[in-house]
């Protein structure tokens, strides 16, 4: 016997229909679309109003929260979508007409009020209006609305281009806000702007950072000599940048001016190794000779540049006395007071490297893959334009706090002291004692 196959259905199974989502979770979700399209309209149209940090930290939350409403819709039925979003928008709002600035900068450069202008210049770009506008002459950017651009260069206007690069540099801000800010076309064209402004800046400016220009360093010896310390032109710091990614060496004068920069050692390398391989140690033969010796009490004193522990002692680069609290009283105390004075025209480059930090946030972001072959150089960028801001007088914004990283610690030198750079150390601490002892009787005579 053969069993009877049984006869397929010819009908597909019925499919089970989309349960309907309940009224009230239907007016939350409208609710809940609803604001978040006011929000979205609000950074809009109020967001000079806010400030960098507070429009780059609303800006991908407000995105990811209409998405997320978005998916939540996407779950009702058909009829009701069509019924939530009929006058909803969980997108950017559109562009208003051409009769109104369309982006976020073009409504700050056409805000009417000055107060409001001023405040957020320096919020967005770290300095005033004018050194926006004198920066932007100095480095001379292709515009096409007045020249033919080369190939190498957007087809930008040179204050959108200047802007977009300073807001990222400034505050670190990824280049999808910054096209969106300033009305570029993509993020792509955000970087390219970026890189062509730290160009331009490298290329316009390196005559701040010239240290063999004439009377560059004779023009630092004052500047120290008010801080004690006789013959001094300039003092030697190292930093790290990029969330350590780099090393920079670094010399400033009296006011915290870069006399030299440079930039792109491996971070575990120390400054022993480092130094010998500049350019300042090549040149700094010629750079502190002819000049007439400090003559002090106990010996003569050549043009030099303070150090930190992690150098070596050398004729022209001066440390601090290491194992102080180890010697006898006298000399110990000789020794206390240049160490005290040392360090006070030492923090002058911690000082200069916090305020690059304070200034350009980007620099202490994390660099990764391809973008940390760049940051050398990014790093020399923001170091003109902290000459470039200190030649004008212009100050740190209040809100941007001198940053000293916990990562520009270095292990002291241990090695062995040149025999000249110990005389000419133990001349200076001498002519420091007696100029605190001669202090020290003044005040106790009044």
């Amino acid at each position: 016997m053969v069993a009877a196959r049984g006869k397929r259905s010819r009908h597909p199974p019925a499919t089970r229909p989309r349960p309907a989502a309940p009224p009230q979770l239907t007016v939350l979700l409208a609710d809940l679309a609803s604001a978040v399209s006011l929000a979205l309209r609000f950074a809009s149209d109020r967001d000079l109003l806010l400030r960098p940090s507070q429009a780059l930290a609303l800006d991908p939350l407000l995105l990811a929260a209409a998405r997320a409403v978005s998916r939540l819709l996407a779950l009702l039925p058909l009829h009701l979508q069509t019924l939530t979003l009929t006058s909803l928008s969980l997108s950017p709002p559109a562009p208003p007409p051409s009769s109104l600035p369309s982006s976020w900068f073009l409504r700050l450069l056409s805000s009417p009020s000055s107060s409001l202008q001023d405040t957020a210049w320096r919020d967005a770009f770290r300095m005033s209006k004018p050194a926006f506008f004198q920066l932007l002459h100095c480095l001379a950017l292709s515009d096409p609305a007045t020249s033919a651009s080369s190939s190498s260069s957007l087809a930008l206007p040179a204050d959108h281009k200047l802007g977009a690069a300073l807001y990222r540099l400034a505050h670190g801000a990824p280049a999808r806000a910054v096209a969106r800010l300033f009305g570029l076309p993509s993020p792509a064209v955000a970087a390219r702007a970026f890189y062509e402004v730290c160009r331009a800046v490298a290329d316009r400016l390196a005559a701040l950072l010239d240290l063999a220009a004439p009377d560059r360093i004779s023009r630092a010896v004052p500047g120290f000599c008010a801080l004690s310390l006789p013959n001094c032109c300039g003092a030697l710091g190292y930093a790290r940048f990029g969330a350590g990614a780099v090393t920079a060496q670094a010399l400033v004068d009296a006011e915290g001016r870069f006399l030299d920069v440079s930039v792109g050692w491996d971070p575990s390398a120390p400054p022993p190794e480092i130094l010998p391989r500049t350019k300042l140690y090549g040149s700094q033969s010629l750079v502190l000779s002819n000049a007439p010796q400090g003559e002090l009490i106990g010996g003569s004193v050549p043009r030099y540049f303070l150090a930190p522990a992690c150098c070596p002692l050398l004729p022209w680069l001066v440390t601090p006395y290491r194992d102080v609290g180890s010697r006898d009283d006298m000399s110990s105390s000789k020794e206390r007071i240049f160490n005290s004075v040392h360090a006070h025209g030492a923090h002058l480059v911690n000082k200069a490297f916090g305020h690059v930090r304070a200034r350009w946030r980007l620099l202490g972001e994390p660099w990764k893959g391809d973008c940390q072959e760049a940051l050398p150089y990014v790093v020399v960028a923001g170091c003109l334009l902290h000459n470039f801001l200190v030649k004008l007088g212009e100050p740190l914004p209040h809100d941007a706090v001198p940053v000293d990283a916990g990562d520009d610690v270095f292990v002291d030198f241990q090695g062995d002291n040149d025999r000249e750079g110990e005389r000419i150390r133990d001349v200076l601490a001498v002519h420091l004692s007696l100029l605190s002892r001669t202090q020290r009787q003044s005040v106790s005579s009044l």
